[in-house]
């Protein structure tokens, strides 16, 4: 076996795969160039180590479900007025991932809770951390059948792995007893060690009305809101403000 040939054996029982693929052209820049020994095997492995970031960061983007990739740059921020620029980039630091912080945001429908939101999820993966986005609906469709699905139970354990749960529409549809246990349970379950973020279009008042048990319901707001920071977004639906046309003026 050639030496060439041996090298590629020993760097695919390494897994080096991004070395694999590109061996040929660094061995043949290292001939055109002749780098020091030492900045060879720099660029060797550096190339290596950012196509596997590269790899783990499509991975949690994959992981997370995401509705849609929209980031915070791509926030109207100077069109919400409820949220400074400073507070803005507060919540763009991310620092309160590491504190298992929470955050409620809250407002009408299409002010954008939900980009808001997926903005600080895209941000939080592209810095390493573990993301998971969830409908209301369809977090309590898991719930009930993780014990009889293995696809719902798979999913259920990737959010409790999660820096950051990111739970979408919270309330939008009222809850029976046994749903409203079955949440509780999650949320007890996760509330120290993973930062959620919570869009609604009720306030944490009217939750009650939705889940129909009052203890269970303040047993839900002391463990979110003990660590959290509620954000009343508001002003006009940006989608309504910013829709599409197929007439022209």
């Amino acid at each position: 076996m050639s030496k060439s040939k041996k090298l590629q054996e020993i760097l695919r029982e390494l897994r080096l795969t991004a070395t694999l693929n590109e061996v040929n052209n660094h061995l043949v820049r290292a001939k055109e160039e002749q780098p020091a020994y030492c900045d060879f095997l720099h660029d060797v492995f550096d190339h290596e180590l950012q196509e596997r970031l590269k790899r783990a960061h499509e991975r949690r983007m994959q992981a997370a479900t995401f509705p849609y990739e929209k980031e915070l740059d791509e926030f109207l921020l100077d069109e919400q007025k409820s949220l400074s620029k400073q507070q803005f980039n507060q919540l763009s630091s991310l620092d309160w991932i590491d504190q298992s912080y929470n955050l409620v945001l809250l407002g009408p429908t299409g002010v954008g809770k939900t980009h808001l939101s997926v903005g600080l999820g895209i941000k939080a993966i592209g810095l390493g951390y573990k993301v998971y986005f969830v409908t209301m609906g369809e977090m309590i469709r898991l719930l009930k059948t993780q014990e009889i699905t293995p696809r719902s139970f798979q999913k259920i354990k990737r959010m409790k792995d999660a820096h950051m749960i990111i739970l979408d529409d919270l309330m939008f549809m009222a809850l029976t007893k046994q749903e409203a246990n079955l949440f509780f349970h999650f949320i007890n379950e996760v509330y120290e060690t993973t930062s959620i973020v919570l869009t609604s279009n009720k306030a944490p008042q009217e939750w009650g009305q939705l889940i129909g048990d009052e203890i269970i319901t303040a047993a839900i707001l002391d463990r979110v809101v003990q660590k959290s920071e509620i954000i009343q977004l508001s002003g006009e639906s940006f989608r309504v403000k910013h829709r599409q046309t197929i007439f022209k003026d």
